[in-house]
């Protein structure tokens, strides 16, 4: 970590005549600082005042966690409150100084806690508050080398959950019982944490956020496997593969799964500088209502990830972002059969200076497990 992030952040927020930045615990505060703080009612807040030094307030208690973070190279002021100061108070007085006058435009993080954001509205009752994404966003969207590098070694660890997916996923076994063998694979192959397991078998595998259930898995159904976890950097993992257990794939499933594969890849194929996250979207949508299936696509093909897993860009209809060098998303349309099957695949993609780079490699067919 260097403090060139977070000094790009008040490049940026002066750009936008925003005055002041305010980050409390989550990733954006990761991401500038380093410091992973935890979530909690006392204040901690990262402000960045559009001109003059950014600083720190913290409970007092913590202090000394800041100091030991990465945020504690970074030479930034730490303002440590007792229990019975106004964090808030501090944290306004502290932004006018270093203004000059009292912000009239102030940002918190989209998932900054509501009574974190109040305190501060309340604490500076002049300003307008907003959100931080259109500043933060841009940032975090383009990700460095090293970010990329990150974000492979967990598509390659996600990659070899996949592959040992015979182990968990076999015919008499409730997907339940598969969930908790999955998310511990995925502790086992390189993740210190499980952010979701999805496992969708037979018709639940037609609601996308599906996860897990009592369902005993049946031969010959099809089953939606959708997992991801965070690695020890905080980068996350996203991938998602269809498998048949225990038989063959009808020859009706064989046939629209074909038509996902091909939108799949052709979403894939369109990704490169230039390219709008609209036009990927209607890359892999234009293929599946081709061939018919279009009712049967029922969300966007697409989302950044990061230190989170669902960050911006997002792929879908209307967002006329251009894609550049550095931006990492998800490529996952699906076909979802109500009441019968769906079938998604999910691989993590970066835009590169010609084309896309995939950081999952695991196959995309329809892959037979014996059962």
């Amino acid at each position: 970590m260097t403090v060139d992030r977070v000094h790009a952040a008040r490049a940026l927020a002066a750009e936008s005549g925003t005055d002041l930045l305010v980050l409390t615990p989550g990733s954006d505060l990761r991401y500038l600082t380093g410091y992973d703080a935890h979530a909690m009612e006392r204040l901690t807040a990262l402000a960045v005042p559009r001109q003059g030094e950014p600083f720190l307030v913290v409970p007092r208690l913590e202090a000394p966690m800041v100091e030991v973070s990465p945020a504690g190279s970074l030479g930034l002021e730490v303002l440590a409150w007792d229990e019975t100061d106004d964090p808030f108070a501090l944290l306004a007085g502290a932004a006018t100084a270093q203004l000059g006058s009292a912000p009239a435009r102030v940002a918190v993080g989209a998932r900054t806690w509501a009574e974190h954001a109040l305190g501060v509205q309340r604490a500076l009752p002049g300003s307008a508050l907003e959100l931080a994404g259109p500043v933060l966003d841009r940032l975090r969207m383009v990700k460095s080398p090293a970010e990329v590098e990150e974000l492979a070694l967990a598509g390659a660890a996600i990659d070899r959950v996949h592959a040992r997916m015979a182990e968990f996923l076999t015919v008499g076994r409730t997907e339940a019982a598969v969930g908790a063998d999955i998310a511990a694979a995925i502790l086992e192959e390189g993740h210190v944490g499980v952010d979701f397991t999805i496992v969708g078998s037979g018709p639940n595998g037609a609601s996308p956020h599906h996860e897990l259930s009592d369902r005993t898995i049946l031969a010959g159904d099809v089953v939606v496997i959708d997992i991801g976890g965070k690695t020890a950097t905080g980068y996350r993992s996203d991938c998602t593969r269809t498998y048949v257990v225990g038989g063959s794939a009808a020859p009706d499933v064989a046939e629209w799964y074909a038509v996902l594969h091909a939108a799949q890849q052709a979403a894939v194929a369109v990704v490169r500088p230039g390219v709008t996250a609209e036009q990927v979207d209607a890359a892999a949508r234009q293929v599946i209502a081709d061939a018919g299936w279009g009712e049967h696509f029922i969300h966007r093909t697409g989302h950044g990830i990061g230190l989170d897993s669902h960050e911006a860009p997002y792929l879908v209809g209307g967002n006329d972002l251009p894609l550049e060098p550095g931006m990492a998303f998800s490529i996952e349309p699906g076909i979802y059969l109500a009441g019968r099957c769906g079938a998604r695949i999910e691989d993590i993609v970066v835009c590169t200076d010609d084309g896309a780079r995939s950081l999952n490699v695991g196959p995309r067919e329809l892959v037979e497990l014996p059962g």
